[in-house]
């Protein structure tokens, strides 16, 4: 590990990103070209519409069912986009819950369940 300062960190742009996603794919045999811009527009919409925790396991649940479907890119952005569908109901439904419990703001404990 370095503690240089002028060693790139995720946060600070796309080209620490797009090098981790290429070795990640080669250390697991991935030959996907892989939307990461999809990917984390998921990732921000479950963690914000559901629970911080729900970004990575969605992300994850998407690749799975992108696999179970053929693998292929096509199949990884049909998923994506039926997990944040799935995501913004969700969101909705529990604002819909906190506003219906005289709350405009669920929050925390709230946020992450669907009304019903």
């Amino acid at each position: 590990m370095s503690l240089r300062g002028d060693v790139p960190r995720i946060g600070d742009d796309g080209p620490v990103l797009d090098e981790w996603i290429a070795a990640a794919k080669a250390e697991l045999g991935i030959e996907l070209e892989v939307d990461t811009e999809v990917l984390l527009d998921l990732a921000r919409d479950a963690a914000h519409g559901v629970a911080r925790p729900a970004a990575p396991l969605t992300t994850f649940l998407v690749g799975y069912a992108a696999a179970q479907s053929g693998g292929g890119p096509e199949e990884v952005r049909n998923a994506a986009r039926k997990a944040a569908e799935l995501a913004e109901r969700w969101s909705a439904e529990a604002a819909r819950a906190g506003e219906a419990a005289g709350n405009s703001d669920p929050g925390p404990s709230e946020a992450g369940k669907p009304a019903g």
